[in-house]
């Protein structure tokens, strides 16, 4: 990559970044309204110690928080360090992604994957302009309610129908339009394989598994699937391997460190997010490897 290249790839990322901090801040409301049935958009956010509507110079992300020294304009009770992190990191993770699309997935998306390398620049038509940006929506999309559910799984070992479902909807229109304005029925192919292939075998572990897989679990695994199977075959492999082994890794280490028993309940989200984010990033080219030592490939 050239040094224009280069630096249109930083001032993508900053201003995804920043993108991201915004969402980062809306996604700590989601986190604590959604699963206890509240809305999202009324009433204002609130100081949940004196009930002080929060003001907008009050609520610049992670600045906020700084200038306050992490407690309340008003009473000055302690504000959870967890607000500021969770803003950062949507940043960090809106910018990431960005750089993955400029890098790897924004000329059009091939027959395969979309593991080629190129940018946007040097896209030969404007439907496949229009479909990269699209792809790049889906894919911050995905980031978002990965932060949102992995958190509120966390808290609560629930996956709410409510951001669960409608990324059925989201992700699969914008991929799917994606691979039209492409052409590439391959990833289209992939992409419902994928959610099908997930979601039953997820379904299959809830029915002989039922106290360690939830259907919330189930109906993760077809999103995910989407994103996965869209990427190409390596990520969606990898991705649902990824799940378990990392999730593996986690119980074995709360075991070891006597923090859960062999009954105790471990959500499960969390690491299909994370496990389906290695397929994303590198599941093209750990599969690849993995054919390549094997000598089939």
């Amino acid at each position: 990559m050239d040094a224009g290249l280069t630096s249109l790839t930083v001032v993508l990322a900053a201003f995804i970044g920043v993108l991201g901090l915004l969402i980062g801040s809306f996604l700590n409301v989601v986190v604590y309204r959604v699963p206890a049935g509240m809305s999202i958009v009324s009433p204002p956010s609130a100081c949940p110690g004196c009930g002080s509507e929060i003001k907008a110079y009050d609520n610049v992300p992670v600045l906020s928080w700084l200038a306050l020294r992490g407690k309340c304009r008003s009473c000055h009770e302690p504000i959870s360090a967890r607000y500021p992190l969770v803003e950062a990191g949507v940043g960090v993770f809106f910018a990431v992604v960005a750089v993955w699309w400029w890098v790897a997935a924004a000329p059009a998306v091939s027959t395969s994957s979309i593991a080629g390398v190129g940018s946007i620049i040097g896209v030969s038509s404007t439907s496949e302009t229009v479909a990269s940006v699209l792809i790049l929506v889906a894919f911050l999309w995905l980031a978002g309610v990965s932060v949102s559910l992995a958190l509120i799984d966390l808290d609560t070992h629930k996956l709410p129908n409510a951001i669960v479902l409608p990324s059925y909807l989201v992700g699969g229109v914008l991929l799917a339009a994606a691979g039209i304005l492409n052409g590439d029925i391959d990833a289209l192919i992939r992409a419902a394989v994928g959610m099908a292939a997930l979601w039953a075998a997820y379904f299959l572990l809830a029915m002989l598994y039922p106290g360690g897989m939830g259907f919330g679990d189930v109906k993760l695994a077809g999103v995910l699937g989407i994103y996965l199977g869209f990427v190409g075959w390596g990520a969606l492999l990898v991705g649902a391997f990824a799940a378990f082994f990392l999730g593996g890794i986690y119980a074995i280490a709360l075991l070891l460190s006597k923090k859960a028993g062999r009954k105790s309940g471990i959500p499960f989200g969390p690491w299909m997010l994370a496990g389906a984010w290695v397929g994303i990033f590198a599941g093209n080219t750990l599969w690849t490897s993995y054919l390549s030592l094997l000598g089939v490939a």
